[in-house]
Parts: structure tokens; sequence; C-alpha cells
């Protein structure tokens, strides 16, 4: 069954919202140097994972500059996971890994040294990127390439990158990824859930992975 993480949650009734529809992780949003209405502060990213129940996994998604900088993170906001994307190089996101009590998702361009990434996280998370190398674009990556360039890593891939209700369940099918993940895909405005998405994405995904 395919896992879903719903991503950018920034207020409770968004984030009980995801939990209500089945999704398997919250993803909050903090400390990135591109705009974006889902960012929020460290001490909002804490609030937001401290509500997320036991069996649902909470994810601190951000841009680190330095290793410290995302241990730092990682200690306010005490999530279950750590995503971050390819601002660090492979060698970095390992030292990151031995530093904190939490897995590391690696988030990557599929041109990106895949390998190198799956070595020392516990997950990637392919997605499309802009200049900075942050995701919620709201383009989706092509799917076939991504299936291609994944087949033989050993940990869990994400697919991310454009994720809409109407799209996910295709893309479930063409890549088999572990989980996929959402954002602007599921929502009313920039940083507001729609309720009624998150849900129909939630179901879409499972008919996918069926």
């Amino acid at each position: 069954m395919t896992r879903v993480k719903i991503c950018g949650v920034t207020r409770e009734a968004d984030r009980e919202a995801v939990v209500a529809a089945g999704a398997d992780a919250v993803g909050v949003i903090a400390d990135v140097p591109v705009d974006t209405p889902r960012e929020v502060t460290a001490e909002r990213a804490g609030d937001l994972v401290a509500g997320v129940p036991p069996l649902v996994t909470s994810v601190l998604v951000t841009m680190p500059d330095s290793v410290q900088g995302a241990v730092s993170l990682q200690r306010e906001v005490a999530a279950d996971a750590l995503q971050v994307h390819a601002t660090l190089p492979p060698e970095k996101v390992g030292g990151l890994r031995a530093r904190v009590d939490a897995n590391v998702v690696a988030a990557v361009d599929v041109d990106d040294d895949l390998a190198g990434y799956a070595a020392v996280a516990d997950a990637l998370l392919v997605d499309s990127t802009d200049e900075q190398g942050g995701g919620g674009t709201g383009e989706t990556v092509d799917w076939e390439r991504t299936r291609e360039r994944v087949a033989d890593l050993e940990v869990p891939v994400v697919l991310a990158g454009g994720l809409t209700p109407g799209n996910v369940a295709e893309a479930v099918e063409t890549v088999d990824p572990f989980a996929v993940d959402t954002a602007t895909g599921v929502e009313r405005e920039g940083g507001v859930k729609d309720h009624d998405a998150v849900r129909a994405f939630v179901g879409a995904a499972g008919r996918g992975a069926a």
C-alpha cells in the first residue's frame, strides 16, 4: 500500500483533516530561503508537530545551509523525520543523520546523485525543484525516468512534484513508490489545505497502489 504524506501544513485544522483523511505523514516547513506561504516559524512548527498523533509520522521540511543548523532546528521542532532538500551534499547528509534522533529524508531532483544520497539517507524524496533546490513548484517529474533511476535503490522512495487527486493514481502505477507527497496539489489557497482534496488524494493514492 502506497503511503501518503501531506506537506506544508500551517494550521491545526488542516493537520487534523490530514490525519482524519488517513494520511501517513504530516509535513511542516520551516527555515527555508525560498518565498512560500507554507513556511512557519520553528516555534510554530514545533506546536504543529506536537499535535500529530501516535502512529502518524511528523516530518520537518527544511533547506539548511549547514549540518549544525539542521541539527539545531530538529532539536527545537522534535519531528519524527527530517526532510532536507539538496542544499547539503551526500556526505553532509550522512553527517546529519548521525547527529539527529530522527529518520533523514533527502529530497532530490531525479538527475541528482541518487545513489550517493541513498547511501546516507533513510529515504529519498524525488521532487521537481527550482533554481534554489526547493520543491513545491507544482510541476510533475518525469515518472518513467524516475522509475528507471530508482529501480535499484534499496531505500524507500517518496514521489513528489505536482501530484494532485487527479494524477496521483497514475503516478503510483507508473513509479510504484513507497510513498507519495503533495502540498500545492491539495490547497484551496497558498498554505491552506482543501480538506475535500486531501481526502480525495489519499483515496486516489490507494487506488493507484491497488
